[in-house]
């Protein structure tokens, strides 16, 4: 549908943390409609996580299914859309988050380049999950509205 006032090949999305998680489902999973994000220290691979969750399961007979677990994890992270992932993205990420680990960024940037998936990064050297420095939030909102910027400017008909 076209909404009258939205320009179809401009819409952006982007978000941090679980923000951050979404705007890289968005962008592989409906890279039609999203057409380009920026990702703040976002989740893209959630069986990462499963072992850190779960542990060693405990000795009884319930049971969780780790290998099914890990499937749906999986199946739930923007990693497993990456093939039909087309629409640019900035990444953004402190090298000390402790929230989301580092190699969650490291990783994606592999598959984007492997994709051919136009990509920026930027790395906050000795910052954390949640920004502590206003400089460091100043560098992510001001990189945010320039990569808009920059995006939409080149989709102009």
């Amino acid at each position: 549908q076209h909404h009258r006032g939205v320009d179809p090949t401009r819409i952006g999305i982007w978000g941090g943390s679980y923000g951050g998680y979404l705007t890289a489902l968005a962008l592989a999973r409906n890279s039609a409609i999203f057409k380009a994000g920026v990702d703040m220290h976002g989740v893209h691979d959630w069986s990462m996580f499963a072992n850190d969750w779960f542990g060693k399961s405990p000795d009884r007979y319930q049971m969780p299914d780790m290998a099914a677990l890990k499937k749906i994890f999986w199946l739930s992270s923007p990693d497993s859309a990456i093939g039909t992932w087309k629409s640019p993205v900035l990444l953004i990420q402190g090298d000390d988050d402790r929230n989301v680990h580092f190699h969650q960024m490291v990783d994606l940037v592999r598959r984007l380049q492997l994709q051919h998936v136009p990509y920026q990064e930027i790395v906050i050297p000795d910052e954390i999950h949640g920004f502590l420095r206003y400089h460091s939030w100043l560098e992510a909102d001001e990189a945010t509205a320039a990569f808009f910027e920059k995006s939409f400017l080149q989709s102009t008909p």
